[in-house]
């Protein structure tokens, strides 16, 4: 009797909920790549790709990915906007950074960007994705090449992986969530957000 309560409550709260944040410069494709999300790991279906507006601001998005649900920031990326980044870096346990890879007169943009946001010490030890986006198009690069482009030298041990996807025809997706989940649940970052979450929350005092 006790296994099979046991085996219920495990079933109903052994779901951890993990902050991912999507960012990207403008016309990367996050929030697009937030609405396949949706509609690949959910029953609600995204918005129509010609009703998809550049963020201003904050879009939300929670799915579930194996034991864990997810819950994804997609942030503006106008250079206005990236500023605003940094204030979400404490609470996510991973970042997606999703780069037009049919656009390589970006890529400089595109490098700089990332390189700041490796660079905060908010973010230390958070795994890192990146998306080779639009490989619908037939100008996109591969995934290697984005990655020699970039050249990202300094990692501090990040745990990260290039990914070619497409965010308008689902190509890559799956396969970058449940990396990304898996490489989560195993991260030090992870590990002390919970910590950290537990030492602050309502039982602590």
């Amino acid at each position: 009797m006790f296994s099979l309560f046991y085996g219920l409550w495990k079933h109903l709260f052994s779901k951890t909920e993990l902050h991912v944040l999507i960012l990207g410069i403008d016309k990367a494709g996050k929030t697009t790549l937030l609405e396949k999300m949706k509609s690949v790991y959910s029953n609600i279906e995204g918005l129509p790709h010609d009703r998809i507006v550049p963020t201003v601001g904050l879009n939300i998005g929670r799915i579930e990915v194996a034991n864990s649900k997810l819950v994804l920031w997609d942030l503006g990326g106008q250079a206005g906007l990236r500023s605003i980044w940094e204030k979400y870096y404490e609470e996510a346990h991973a970042v997606v950074f999703v780069a037009d890879a049919s656009c390589p007169s970006r890529f400089e943009d595109v490098k700089s960007a990332l390189e700041k946001v490796l660079r905060h010490e908010d973010l230390r030890g958070a795994p890192l994705l990146i998306l080779a986006n639009k490989q619908d198009l037939p100008e996109a690069v591969s995934a290697e090449e984005l990655a020699r482009y970039l050249d990202l030298k300094k990692l501090d041990e990040r745990v990260y992986m290039f990914e070619a996807v497409s965010a308008y025809d689902g190509m890559g997706i799956r396969e970058s969530a449940e990396w990304l989940v898996e490489v989560m649940e195993r991260s030090k970052r992870t590990e002390m957000l919970r910590v950290r979450a537990g030492a602050t929350g309502p039982d602590s005092v």
